[in-house]
């Protein structure tokens, strides 16, 4: 395994009877850099997400984190292990404030039940970490601010914030745009591009324009199965690509 590769899969398939959601799917997700995941509705995206955090086991294949075989533990250890996961719906908790939905996002890194009415989040250590989790995301002036009464994009940020404050190394995010303006869309592009610098970010998305900005490396996938893996240039290119996912013709990838 290269040295930078954090997370990789080895013929990685889920079955659900007799459909294939994902089909022997080999893919190499590496440290300090993006990685795009793309392809019509129904490619098999959001599994292989839910493959990746735990949330689903393989009907077969491998999972691997810095070379060690994770297909088989836990749930909860995927997260233990600095896989992280953001949804394609904002899961947060709207009747707590920005700080205490951090806290309790920080409290499954350090261990135990965060409980926000025994006002928990009054312990330093757990305060450090979801302030410096808005800080990172630029919620650090909403700190105090139930997250009900922010922004949808900024709720979208607070999610974000949340994945970070349990120390990841790996960001698996689905969607983060989804039902975006432009600016907001922005904002979550200039995001990432900051903290790809120092996670592994896997990243899906229907917001062409921005996973073409944002990869440093991009997947096709098509019917659960892998089409191409390169850089958004090699893929643009990939006639493969123009024919299964646009369908011939003068459409521009």
């Amino acid at each position: 395994m290269s040295h930078d590769i954090v997370l990789e899969t080895e013929a990685l398939c889920k079955y659900w009877g007799g459909i294939k959601a994902l089909d022997n799917m080999n893919l190499a997700f590496r440290a300090n850099s993006l990685h795009g995941i793309v392809g019509p509705n129904g490619a098999g995206k959001s599994t292989l997400l839910n493959l990746l955090c735990g949330t689903y086991e393989p009907t077969s294949g491998r999972i691997l984190h810095n070379g060690e075989a994770i297909d088989s533990i836990k749930p909860y250890e995927f997260a233990r292990r600095g896989i992280g996961r953001g949804f394609q719906k904002t899961n947060i908790y709207p009747s707590a404030t920005c700080l205490e939905n951090c806290c309790i996002a920080a409290q499954r890194r350090i261990g135990g039940n965060f409980n926000i009415f025994r006002w928990r989040h009054n312990d330093q250590l757990l305060k450090e970490i979801a302030d410096e989790a808005l800080q990172r995301v630029g919620l650090g002036s909403r700190r105090d601010t139930v997250a009900a009464k922010i922004s949808y994009g900024e709720q979208r940020q607070l999610e974000i914030a949340m994945v970070l404050a349990t120390a990841p190394s790996v960001l698996l995010l689905d969607e983060p745009m989804a039902g975006m303006g432009h600016e907001e869309s922005q904002l979550i592009i200039d995001l990432l591009k900051n903290l790809k610098s120092d996670y592994c970010i896997v990243l899906v998305e229907h917001d062409m324009d921005a996973v073409f900005e944002l990869s440093d490396q991009l997947t096709v996938m098509v019917n659960g199965q892998h089409l191409v893996t390169g850089t958004v240039d090699e893929v643009r290119d990939d006639v493969r690509v123009k024919e299964a996912y646009l369908g011939q013709g003068d459409e521009v990838f």
